[in-house]
């Protein structure tokens, strides 16, 4: 039996898909349930109803109306760093499921460069539950996943040959053109095994024009990375950055079909009017769905989008309406 009532129990409702205020959605559809599940950043009370940081999570039968919040992660305040979550994904590995979480602090650790945003400690780390309503707990060390000493981000799971891997964004704010990292974990995602490997730059995109700053300096962006092997075994990667000005989804494609790449950019882009940080999962009736945000801004308006995506072999592109 799901665990709805881990922590505190807090009002529930029904709310339309248009109503819901989420950023950086991520979905589960649970075969034994027949229920999807939207996990989305929120405030939450801990065991002793505390209101903290934490992570909810929405449950549906048909992709329009959502009921919750229930609270499925609370902030532990003997972790490393307490502060705003952001782009949680709950991924079933194995016998359980697991939330990787980008965690964030005001704790400035490094002087920022003039009109950049300050360099604070962030970084992706991973947590585990039972079930897809959690609750979701921390392994024994309370750390991050992604290494101290980088402002890491959106970090998403992989498995390949039996091997998990975290792919993350290193942030364009500590090193101006942001990259996409990846590392292998440990077979209970506890820890990483040794060091990270980049995979490709934001600029390596064509079309990720980046944004152009005081001094002559540009930074480009990499955000919300999410894996997907096609029909034919293309091995594509969807990602976020900036097209003049507008965010948007490229595609990336591994030249030789594993995660360590090289890595080449596609032409054309999957999104590309003001919307983005997406993910894909099936629908109970076999359809590919792509879902993101939109619009990108102003903070409050951004709304979970949902279309039907299609698989053609060597690329995705939507499916028209």
């Amino acid at each position: 039996m799901l665990n709805t009532w881990a922590y505190a129990q807090q009002p529930v409702s029904t709310v339309e898909v248009k109503d819901l205020y989420v950023r950086d959605p991520y979905i589960v559809a649970d075969q034994q349930t027949k229920t999807y599940f939207l996990y989305k950043a929120g405030k939450v009370k801990n065991d002793e109803e505390q209101e903290v940081n934490g992570v909810v999570a929405y449950k549906s039968k048909d992709l329009k109306k959502w009921e919750g919040p229930y609270a499925i992660f609370a902030m532990p305040d003997s972790n490393w760093i307490t502060g705003v979550v952001w782009a949680p994904e709950v991924h079933h590995y194995r016998d359980k499921y697991y939330l990787f979480a980008t965690l964030n602090s005001d704790i400035e650790w490094k002087k920022r460069r003039k009109d950049w945003p300050k360099y604070t400690f962030r970084g992706t780390q991973i947590f585990y539950a039972d079930n897809p309503l959690g609750p979701f707990r921390p392994f024994e060390d309370k750390l991050p996943h992604t290494p101290m000493d980088r402002m890491a981000l959106d970090g998403t799971l992989w498995e390949e040959d039996g091997i998990p891997y975290m792919i993350y964004c290193h942030e364009w704010v500590q090193i101006e053109d942001g990259t996409m990292e990846l590392v292998q974990l440990k077979q209970d995602l506890s820890k990483t095994v040794g060091p990270s490997q980049t995979l490709f730059h934001a600029s390596s995109a064509p079309w990720s024009t980046g944004t152009h700053r005081e001094g002559g300096l540009s930074s480009y962006v990499t955000d919300g990375c999410f894996l997907y092997r096609t029909k034919s075994d293309k091995l594509l990667m969807i990602w976020s950055s900036f097209k003049e000005g507008s965010y948007a989804i490229g595609i990336a494609e591994s030249v030789t079909g594993k995660v360590t790449g090289p890595w080449v950019q596609q032409k054309n882009l999957l999104f590309e009017a003001n919307g983005g940080h997406g993910m894909l999962f099936n629908t109970f009736d076999g359809r590919l769905m792509l879902t993101f945000h939109g619009p990108n801004s102003p903070a409050g308006s951004e709304r979970m989008l949902i279309f039907e995506v299609e698989d053609i072999g060597t690329t995705l592109r939507m499916k028209e309406r």
